[in-house]
């Protein structure tokens, strides 16, 4: 099963957002884990890569199960972990190699493109307290067929 991580990173109130070419989506900055990496050391890589910015003290916030299935078979799963950082140095790439870069009005986002799945992971990162786990499932196209979200006890279903 693969690993991912990303991070969203917050300064007052905007959040870096990287825009991918392929659909024109918007996602917090990250990718796979390799080998032997830990999911904090994934973390950090993964956004100097993607965005030139070193994150210190990265918090765990989310971690989900991301399924995309056909007619009710598993077709593809993925583990990601979800990390906020608000305490970060280097200085921004003006391209990243994964697509556009921009600090972003939190309060935007909920109008972005973006995967139905991540609204409310941004949600409870942004505006939520703890850690949040979930299972999100999507159909081949990136279409939301379901979610279930799990912070402190409460669920929330779609």
């Amino acid at each position: 099963m693969q690993r991912v991580t990303n991070c969203i990173l917050t300064k007052s109130n905007e959040a870096l957002l990287l825009r991918k070419p392929s659909r024109g989506w918007w996602v917090a900055p990250g990718g796979k884990m390799e080998s032997r990496e830990s999911i904090r050391e994934s973390v950090i890589r993964e956004c100097k890569e993607e965005t030139g910015m070193v994150i210190n003290n990265p918090e765990l916030r989310g971690v989900f199960t991301v399924v995309i299935e056909e007619k009710g078979s598993i077709v593809k799963e993925w583990m990601m972990f979800t990390f906020q950082a608000n305490n970060f140095s280097g200085k921004l790439l003006n391209k990243s190699p994964e697509g556009e870069l921009a600090w972003t009005p939190i309060t935007k986002i909920p109008h972005l493109p973006m995967a139905s799945g991540d609204y409310p992971i941004f949600d409870h990162v942004l505006y939520g307290e703890g850690l949040i786990y979930g299972t999100i499932t999507y159909d081949e196209n990136l279409n939301l067929l379901s979610y279930r979200l799990d912070t402190a006890g409460e669920q929330f279903q779609e």
